[in-house]
């Protein structure tokens, strides 16, 4: 039976069970969110000297031409099919000693599976997958993963999703790879983040064990030997906090630098970053606090990086409340800034193995660098002898990872019009220009065919409720070179609360925003009090006040939007996956702003959060939320007497991030409160939807939900929509 068919026979749907990849972007966790980054294959050759533009969108019919009908009913070749079928996920890139690029490509179409990928030798060369087909490159360490591979010379170490253990192979040779850890008869002991001591033969790495209780694990820096044929129990060389990213060794392996934190402190909260002395035995049998023990400064270390001189820098907040680069003086243990900017040149620490700067190789003074101003990301060169930063061009307006090459950079990246890609860009001799930028890798090589679709990113700034403070969005206008609405009507507006809460919606090109607005619905992606990207004192006006930021911010965006002329009052829809959720539920239960929602993985239910998420998280809401009574309070499952309009609910049944048990809560007390509602839940998925079937299922029914209940119009795609409670 198709799910169609299933969808029409019952409101619970279940699917079948894959793989999925762990975010790698703040994109998501309770950042995780059903909208993927989607990328459209192009290549960008430029001199120095010619200034670089975006590619426009083709031209579009004069208005005179276009045909008339009603916002939301407009036809589009974006359809569910090739926005579920297109996107690729992107977990890391990595050059070997050889120069080659090697990246770790997720695949929709292979429900999920995520693949190390070797490029070609040159721009034509056809790239190979380097990962058998039994195996999958994903680790599950505090449930979002990262750092799940590691290449040194020419082999590679990975972390296999089925069972969690660590591989050995060679990047060139057809041999399986060789198990490095042990079998403990169940994916209960992850790895994540790892790096290669070559001195003493072994792989230093993060490892998360769950064998003794899944929702309070142990994390440890561990190592573990290389040698063949030879499976021993992981060495401890660093434990007792509750949590470890970074492990980082300094050129002579006799330095091992990493950054830990403590309940109830997220990393972005409060973190130390600690530097350990290795014995010959390889022990850590000295350490010192570098960073965070101080406790007049509030600070957050992160990325420690040892140069090939054997300096060791990181960037951290302190004092400006920006992560900025630092490097440490060892002399006296001293930290001094390297370069200062009200600018974050770092992210939260959401997945293991991000790289947000890079030393470049031919220049032992300069550090290849991006930063993120006013929801806008920077390439830049930074000198750390004179403390100056150049800033190079780029096509690129969003940039997340950067890995040194042989006289070049591999950098990922995305800008309105360039969804997720890899750009291999080449530097002049004095690393002040860039002479050539190359798409090298698009995760949707197709998408330009609808480039004269696009609708652009419109960055806004709006009020917020608190006098003289101000939130950000991203506004998307309905946009269609067939279709036009009249003079008289005001689009739809689809608002989405990214989740996190502590991460950032970014303006790039993505084809499930298209999707709504090449039918006419506006759209708009909030920035709200907590995001990232702005700095400490923006990220933090969410602190104790979840469930009220957030919730006010989106709505005063929408009435910002509705108050411009962008959008009708009465046709305002809200959205969004996880803690997004959780926001969508709350403003629909503490608010009236909104007509209707969609809640993807969203949570009701503060308190039952907290008893039953897994470890790394089970203590954000105390920062967050607050006490027994604000947890109450701000629980949407407590006061459905107040919620007012239809609601669609997905979930995936093996989330153990947000567990099921959330939208079936609501759900069931929304049914019998006889609000039109719908409940879908997809077997086998866990924090966020990553099945090319169930992306687009969800796409779908979101929107003839909203048409159907507040849309006042007809989709022109052919959708069977799912039956609604209290409605059909």
């Amino acid at each position: 039976m198709s799910l169609s068919a299933i969808a029409v026979a019952a409101t619970t749907i279940t699917t079948s069970r894959f793989p999925i990849l762990s975010p790698s972007s703040p994109s998501s966790n309770l950042t995780a969110t059903l909208t993927l980054l989607f990328t459209r294959h192009r290549s960008h050759r430029f001199r120095s000297r010619r200034p670089i533009t975006t590619m426009a969108a083709s031209s579009k019919p004069p208005p005179e031409q276009k045909i008339t009908a009603p916002y939301g009913s407009w036809s589009s070749p974006i359809t569910s099919d090739v926005v579920s079928g297109a996107a690729k996920g992107l977990g890391g890139t990595a050059v070997d000693s050889s120069g080659r690029l090697f990246w770790l490509e997720s695949r929709p179409t292979e429900s999920g599976r995520s693949v190390i990928v070797r490029g070609g030798s040159d721009e034509k060369g056809e790239a190979i997958d380097v990962t058998p087909k039994e195996f999958s490159v994903r680790t599950v360490a505090q449930e979002y993963g990262g750092g799940a591979f590691s290449i040194y010379g020419d082999s590679v170490v990975f972390s296999n999703y089925k069972d969690q253990r660590l591989y050995k192979q060679s990047v060139d040779s057809k041999d399986s790879p060789v198990a490095l850890t042990p079998d403990y008869d169940g994916p209960v002991v992850s790895y994540a983040d790892g790096v290669y001591d070559t001195s003493l033969n072994r792989y230093i790495t993060v490892r998360e064990d769950r064998r003794e209780s899944s929702l309070n694990s142990i994390t440890s820096i561990v190592s573990i030997e290389l040698s063949d044929n030879v499976i021993q129990e992981p060495k401890v060389l660093v434990s007792g906090n509750d949590f470890y990213a970074f492990p980082r060794l300094d050129p002579k392996g006799k330095r091992l630098a990493w950054i830990e934190w403590s309940h109830p402190n997220m990393p972005w909260d409060r973190s130390e970053l600690w530097v350990g002395y290795i014995s010959d035995t390889g022990d850590v049998c000295k350490r010192v606090c570098v960073a965070g023990a101080d406790p007049t400064i509030v600070e957050s270390p992160t990325e420690p990086k040892w140069s090939d001189e054997g300096e060791l820098f990181f960037v951290t907040d302190r004092k400006s409340g920006f992560w900025n680069l630092h490097k440490w003086v060892e002399s006296d243990n001293t930290v001094a800034s390297v370069y200062s900017l009200e600018a974050e040149f770092a992210r939260p620490l959401w997945v293991f193995g991000m790289n947000s700067y890079e030393m470049i190789k031919e220049q032992k003074n300069l550090i290849a660098c991006s930063y993120r101003q006013k929801g806008r990301s920077y390439l830049g060169v930074l000198d750390k002898k004179k403390g100056t930063l150049s800033v190079l061009q780029s096509p690129f307006t969003d940039l997340m990872n950067i890995t040194s090459g042989v006289h070049c950079l591999y950098v990922e990246g995305a800008s309105g019009v360039d969804p997720l890609s890899i750009a291999k860009v080449t530097l002049d001799d004095r690393t002040s220009n860039v002479v050539d930028f190359q798409i090298v890798w698009s995760s949707s090589p197709t998408s330009s065919e609808y480039k004269s679709y696009f609708s652009s990113p419109e960055f806004i700034e709006f009020p917020t409720e608190v006098p003289g403070e101000i939130a950000y969005a991203y506004y998307y206008p309905p946009t269609n070179p067939i279709y036009q609405a009249s003079q008289e009507e005001k689009p739809p507006l689809l608002l989405k609360s990214h989740g996190g809460p502590t991460a950032e919606a970014r303006g790039i090109l993505n084809l499930n925003i298209q999707f709504w607005t090449s039918r006419g619905w506006a759209f708009v992606d909030v920035n709200y009090g907590g995001s990232t990207g702005y700095g400490r004192a923006f990220r933090e006006r969410l602190l104790k006040r979840w469930g009220i930021v957030d919730v006010d911010d989106c709505c005063s965006c929408a009435k910002f939007l509705v108050d411009s002329g962008k959008a009708d009052g009465e046709r305002l829809c809200i959205t969004g996956g996880s803690a997004g959720g959780y926001t969508t539920l709350a403003a629909l239960a503490f608010k009236k702003t909104f007509k209707a929602g969609a809640s993807l993985y969203g949570v009701a239910d503060l308190k039952l959060l907290k008893e039953e998420t897994h470890k790394f998280e089970s203590r954000y809401m105390d920062n967050l939320v607050g006490g027994e009574k604000e947890f109450f309070e701000r629980s949407p499952i407590n006061f459905v007497d107040q919620f007012s309009c239809p609601i669609i609910l997905f979930q995936g049944l093996e989330d153990k991030v947000v567990p099921p048990d959330q939208a079936r809560k609501i759900y069931q007390a929304l049914k019998a409160k006889g609000l039109p509602v719908a409940l879908v839940e997809y077997e086998g998925e866990q924090h966020g939807f990553r099945k090319a079937e169930n992306i687009k299922f969800t796409l779908e029914q979101q929107m003839v939900f909203f048409a159907r209940l507040v849309g006042h119009f007809k989709v022109a795609d052919d959708i069977v929509p799912i039956k609604i409670d209290n409605f059909d």
